[in-house]
């Protein structure tokens, strides 16, 4: 890439292509950005730079091929950032949209069956319950019904009914806490409802958790068991095997034939790992 970087976002156009920005570099935060073709197997560093230097942001593919990149920290905001933008695919631009109404890192961004974006929990100078959710015609947030239980570094999935659950995470800013609790969110009636537990209690998860081909959602982080939700039973299985470890921040990504790459994180603030897993549906 043009600059060594972590905590950036990554967002995958429908060309192939990846969008990598942002993150920190040192302890400051970078605007810059690089685009990778998988064509040619190189990066490209875009002359347009993000309208705010961000690390831990978040970043949400809209249907019109935008992406939507939300929330985050800098140097001079450790607490997280309200401000958002939307990178637009086809002049490869970065602009300003309405900020949120709340600061957040560590939160979780959902792209809903209708376009919209439901921005979940995450962190400024406390923990939040708040939700909103950015319509792209607008271009603004709107609030949303409140989580029952505050949350940040838990993870999201969606549903094939549209609904999107809610796992995990912690409700303490001392980093620990780590919370068994699940709720959906369901956009016809706008409202949070309780779900059931996790079997683990998990905390530091993947911001977006992978919805399998049969419609369930894979769990996995913050503990070293991997667990499903199956939501025609309306119940969390554990997975057969486990990952022998916690392995906080590692990644979820669902691969063509179904399967599921688990990759990297690390255990109890210990040296990260280089392993990675397959889970088989």
């Amino acid at each position: 890439m043009s600059t060594g970087r972590v905590g950036q976002i990554a967002a995958l156009f429908r060309s192939g292509e990846v969008l990598i920005a942002g993150g920190w570099i040192g302890h400051e935060c970078t605007d810059s950005a690089d685009l990778y073709d998988p064509a040619t197997g190189k990066f490209t560093m875009l002359a347009s730079r993000m309208t705010s230097r961000r690390g831990d942001a978040r970043a949400t593919v809209l249907p019109n091929g935008d992406v939507l990149i939300t929330g985050g920290a800098d140097h001079d905001s450790p607490g997280g950032i309200p401000s958002a933008e939307v990178f637009r695919a086809w002049d490869m631009s970065f602009h300003s949209v309405s900020p949120m109404h709340f600061a957040r890192v560590s939160h979780t961004a959902t792209l809903l069956q209708d376009g919209r974006v439901l921005i979940v929990g995450g962190r400024g100078d406390k923990v939040y319950a708040a939700a909103e959710i950015f319509d792209a015609k607008t271009q603004h947030f709107a609030e949303a019904a409140s989580l029952a239980t505050a949350r940040y570094k838990h993870t999201a999935g969606l549903l094939r009914d549209g609904r999107v659950l809610v796992a995990g995470g912690s409700d303490q800013l001392a980093w620990s806490g780590n919370l068994s609790s699940t709720e959906i969110y369901d956009p016809k009636t706008g409202k949070f409802s309780p779900a059931p537990s996790l079997i683990s209690a998990r905390f530091k998860l993947p911001g977006e958790a992978v919805t399998l081909e049969s419609g369930e959602i894979l769990v996995a982080g913050g503990s070293s068991k991997v667990e499903v939700f199956h939501p025609g039973g309306g119940k969390f299985v554990a997975a057969v095997g486990e990952i022998g470890g916690p392995w906080h921040f590692m990644t979820e990504t669902r691969l063509q034939d179904g399967r599921v790459l688990l990759a990297s994180g690390y255990a109890n603030n210990d040296r990260a790992t280089a392993q990675a897993w397959i889970y088989k549906p």
